[in-house]
């Protein structure tokens, strides 16, 4: 099997990096230049907690993916929500006919891989790992294998019974859930990307300090409610994630708060911040808009109030903008919208 991981940043790599300690015939495609010229020359390294993992895998610029001439069978793609459609057209033409694009990544990305690759090569995928990458080949993962989740399933009229293919690659990074529902999976992570990924970084802190600021529990909170009620009226049905049990989700009005407790018990290390939070530092801009900007935009089609998420967004965009900076003074401006 030929693997490409489409997006080589710091949860690409790690994941990358475990496939190739296995054995595994895997290219790590990555658009980041000095990223990738550091790979080739010093190797890559994983940084966990417990243990550091050194390989030296294969790897390709973007621009160098024109010159493939075998297809690939699996691509693991993990680049930002946003760039999922381009992405997925520039490694449309390296797939194998009956190869796989698993979007392992955050949002609700699925389906614009599908409109590009064929429903029938798409498989959703939803991913829980805490990494950082600052340095060219080198990646602080701040949950290795024993700490990282994912979920794996096809969308109506996909692939369904090829969901192994890609859950076995994935198990080498993490524990690994094959879901009936993918977009209702999925979703359940929107809701706890809506609660925790943009709200801890507008205060500027990591994850485990960020909760502690007065009052921004009460906002991640409510966020979360907004976007586990959007996603009710869109006719998802609640299901638990992080290797939660059905009993654990039986309670609506508590399932946002369990959620939040998993996570922060199971995953977040001290020092850890989001994706969106490294993003701001390095003056990118993040996925706030395929986060809590989707449950901003389906609460309105769908008619639920969301003055939160709204909240979220809007102070995101200053901040993306130059208005404004990460802060823990932000935590004022956010909990007005709580009403």
């Amino acid at each position: 099997m030929r693997i490409a991981v489409l997006g080589s940043g710091a949860n690409g790599a790690s994941i990358g990096a475990d496939l190739t300690a296995a054995g595994l015939d895997v290219t790590l495609v990555e658009q980041w230049p000095a990223h990738v010229e550091a790979m080739r020359a010093s190797g890559l390294s994983i940084r966990m907690p417990d243990r550091e993992l050194h390989v030296q895998p294969r790897t390709m610029h973007l621009c160098e993916v024109a010159t493939l001439k075998q297809p690939f069978d699996v691509v693991l793609m993990l680049m930002k929500a946003y760039d999922s459609r381009w992405a997925a057209q520039l490694i449309e033409p390296y797939l194998a006919a009956d190869g796989l694009v698993a979007g392992v990544q955050n949002g609700m990305s699925t389906r614009t891989i599908a409109d590009v690759v064929g429903v029938e090569r798409t498989m959703g995928t939803v991913i829980e790992i805490s990494s950082t990458m600052t340095d060219p080949g080198v990646v602080h993962r701040h949950s290795g294998p024993d700490r990282s989740w994912f979920a794996v399933g096809a969308l109506p009229g996909g692939p369904v019974g090829r969901e192994e293919e890609v859950a076995a690659l994935l198990r080498h990074s993490g524990t690994v859930s094959i879901v009936e529902s993918i977009e209702a999976t999925k979703w359940m992570k929107l809701v706890s990307n809506s609660t925790v990924l943009v709200p801890t970084a507008i205060v500027g802190l990591p994850m485990a300090d960020a909760i502690e600021l007065d009052g921004l529990r009460e906002v991640m909170l409510a966020a979360g409610q907004e976007a586990l009620d959007v996603g009710r009226a869109l006719g998802h049905p609640i299901l638990p994630i992080f290797g939660l049990t059905p009993e654990d989700v039986e309670r609506p009005e508590e399932v946002v708060e369990t959620l939040l407790d998993t996570l922060y018990r199971g995953f977040v290390l001290p020092g850890a911040t989001t994706t969106v939070l490294q993003d701001w530092s390095k003056s990118r801009h993040s996925e706030v808009d395929d986060i809590n900007g989707t449950v901003v935009a389906e609460g309105a089609r769908t008619g639920i109030p969301t003055p939160v998420n709204a909240a979220v967004v809007s102070i995101a965009h200053r901040i993306e903008s130059g208005e404004l900076e990460p802060s823990p003074s932000l935590v004022t401006p956010l909990r007005r919208a709580l009403g």
